[in-house]
Formats: structure tokens, C-alpha cells, sequence
């Protein structure tokens, strides 16, 4: 008996981050870089920000079937946003201004599929809530992790869980900027089988 074959999937990313989190699914896809422009909208709430842009990327990524994933994190912390610090002086920026304080993170998730010309968007929250930090600790974790690229300037999977009192949230994925719990929900959805099924063995190979 013939079975159907998964459709195709296209991370829509150019992030190291979400690659690596996405081949824990052990699915095969493509990735393609997605053409928009990030720019935040102040009128808009930050997950509604988050929301927008993940689905921006998977509608800017040119196939005409399969499934195309799109993320998006916007980051939080008492009325300010922020972004990908990119020097040292800014992640010490970031760091000094929400050491004690709660931050938001809003990782928007769309599954677009072409073919029904159809999105399907969530946006997965999760909160950090960090610690007091003196300027010494916050430039010395600066130059152990050097967390030049990543939003709030940590890296809570390596040495910036020690800046932390506390986490919350449903999936930490969430915060490294892929939700895999959510998409897991959403592939199943689309007739993914999440673990993938094994292959059967084949007499005489």
C-alpha cells in the first residue's frame, strides 16, 4: 500500500538558532533567506510586532507548495524594547537597565502553506526575571559569552542562566526563538508525524 509523502518544508531564516533548534524535530527542510524589513511598529503591542513579522518572513519566501516556517522574537523590558545589542557597550546598555527587573518575550510563529494561500500564526510568551547584576558582573559575563547577537544580550543556554532568578513560561524553546512545542502542534496539524515515523525494514536488504 502506497503512503503520501509529508510535504516539503522551508524554514524561512537566516538564524543558526532556529536551524539547530528545528533539526531536533529530525525533519528534513530547506532554508531560505526571508526578504522584509524588521523595523518594530510603536503603535503595535510587542507580541502583535512578533506576530507580524514572523508572518511577513514565511509569505516573503517564493514556493508554490509545502509548508514555510516563520519566526519572529520581540523582547521587552519595562517600557523599552530590546534588540540585538551588537557591542559590548550596548549589551552592558541592556544589562545595567533590566538587572532586577522582568523581561517579556514575544516569539511570533507562522506556518504558511502555500498552496491554501492560508497562515496559521500564534505567539508563544515567556518572561525572564533577572536578578540584581553589578556593572562588574554584567562586563564579565559580557566577555565570557559574548551574547553580542542575541536580544536582552544573554544566552540562557550557556553561562546566562546565571543571571537569573527565576523563568516562566510553557516552552523554553520560546526564548531561544523557535517554539518547538507550538510548531510541533501546528505540523500535526498539516499531517506531520512528530517524532517521525520509522521507516519499515525490507527483507533481504
Amino acid at each position: 500500500m502506497s503512503t503520501s509523502q509529508p510535504p516539503s518544508l522551508t524554514l524561512a531564516s537566516t538564524s543558526r538558532w532556529r536551524a539547530a533548534l528545528l533539526r531536533r524535530l529530525r525533519l528534513d527542510f530547506a532554508i531560505q533567506s526571508p526578504q522584509v524589513d524588521e523595523c518594530l511598529d510603536p503603535s503595535s503591542t510587542p507580541a502583535e510586532n512578533a506576530e507580524r513579522l514572523a508572518t511577513e518572513k514565511a509569505r516573503s519566501i517564493d514556493v508554490t507548495g509545502g509548508l514555510v516556517i516563520g519566526s519572529d522574537q520581540v523582547a521587552w523590558c519595562d517600557g523599552r524594547y530590546l534588540g540585538k545589542p551588537g557591542t559590548a557597550e550596548k549589551a552592558v546598555d541592556q544589562l545595567r537597565y533590566c538587572a532586577g527587573k522582568t523581561m517579556d518575550f514575544h516569539t511570533g510563529l507562522c506556518l504558511w502553506i502555500p498552496g491554501k494561500n492560508e497562515c496559521v500564526t500564534r505567539v508563544v510568551p515567556y518572561r525572564v526575571h533577572l536578578r540584581e547584576l553589578s556593572t562588574a558582573e554584567i562586563k564579565a559575563y559580557i566577555a565570557a559569552d559574548s551574547p553580542l547577537d542575541c536580544a536582552g544580550s544573554f544566552r540562557w543556554e550557556s553561562l546566562g542562566i546565571a543571571l537569573f532568578r527565576r523563568l516562566e513560561g510553557d516552552d523554553p524553546t520560546a526564548l531561544e526563538g523557535l517554539p518547538l512545542i507550538t510548531l510541533c502542534q501546528l505540523l500535526r496539524g498539516q499531517g506531520l508525524s512528530i517524532p517521525p515515523r520509522a521507516q519499515p525494514l525490507q527483507h533481504g536488504a
